[in-house]
């Protein structure tokens, strides 16, 4: 077994912290979700290094007010809002297809968490949809730009909510059983690692590097809109090891595996608290199941996110 890749930084570490003295220029980011929350700190601590950042959201007036105000506080001009629906696969295709030249870092950080059963017009369950799938056809879409770049980064914001639960292959969209809003956000956030795992496989040979990371519980965010609190099983008593953070220290892991030369040719890996994440132990909210870091897992998601996805190759 190899040794855990660790960090100098860790739970209380800022986003800005763990790009002190890094100079991004030159480099271009996109950053999923990056109109409020953990994705906007983490647009704003790649622009405030000198990244040229591009915000892609799904509601545009937000997003350009987010791009104007990094731009002012950052005094980087390189900021940009550009719409994207991750729910809508039309959508991905399009900005795919407006983006030009190369690209040095993708951060996937958009999501949704436990909402009410909805479905996309292709039936697919919305928070698979959103969190894992579009996010898969939009990584693929940019591979050749991402390709085109030197040490180009892809950063997948996963969750410890994963732990609740694998990959529903046999049911992913919730026909055979009950809809379970935090079964379906588990499904969607362990297919994000087994993402990570397996295009950090697949595009090793192009200089790519994929990592995710859990950003740690933070409820300053939008995320947690549907819900008041996790319910008991969802977050079981006497478990150890939640980190509370605010969204300074929540998008530091992001930046960390954005920015950082600390991290570079780490890859396929997942991180938390700014660490390589130990493996997940029952009762103790923290680590990374199994089955998440599975490689027969990853390729099976992968095989079948091409093909829900429409993507061929």
């Amino acid at each position: 077994m190899s040794e855990r890749f660790t960090t100098p930084f860790g739970a209380q570490s800022t986003a800005d912290e763990v790009l002190a003295g890094i100079d991004l220029t030159g480099r271009r980011a996109i950053v999923t979700g990056a109109a409020s929350g953990l994705g906007r700190e983490t647009a704003r601590a790649l622009a405030a290094a000198g990244a040229e950042v591009t915000i892609a959201a799904r509601r545009m007036d937000p997003a350009a007010d987010a791009a104007r105000e990094i731009a002012d506080v950052t005094s980087n001009h390189h900021v940009h809002a550009a719409p994207l629906d991750l729910a809508d696969l039309g959508s991905i295709s399009r900005f795919v297809a407006d983006w030009s030249g190369p690209l040095h870092i993708l951060v996937n950080n958009a999501g949704i968490m436990a909402t009410p059963e909805q479905r996309t017009p292709e039936g697919r369950e919305l928070q698979f949809a959103t969190n894992h799938l579009g996010h898969f056809a939009l990584a693929l879409g940019l591979h050749d730009a991402l390709a085109a770049a030197p040490d180009a980064r892809v950063v997948v914001v996963s969750s410890v909510g994963h732990v609740n639960g694998p990959v529903r292959f046999d049911d992913l969209d919730f026909r055979a059983e009950p809809y379970d809003p935090w079964l379906a956000y588990a499904q969607s956030k362990t297919a994000n690692i087994l993402f990570a795992v397996e295009a950090a496989s697949r595009w090793a040979s192009d200089g790519i590097i994929v990592n995710a990371l859990n950003p740690g519980r933070i409820w300053e965010t939008n995320l947690g809109r549907h819900i008041d609190a996790p319910p008991p099983s969802f977050d079981p008593a006497g478990a150890t090891g939640v980190s509370e953070k605010s969204i300074a220290q929540g998008a530091a892991t992001s930046a960390l595996l954005a920015g950082s030369p600390l991290v570079a040719g780490v890859t396929g890996v997942y991180f938390e608290d700014c660490q390589e994440a130990e493996p997940f132990a029952p009762g103790v909210r923290r680590g990374v199941a199994d089955y998440a870091l599975d490689a027969g897992n990853a390729r099976r998601l992968w095989d079948l996110s091409l093909e829900l996805s429409g993507i061929h190759g």
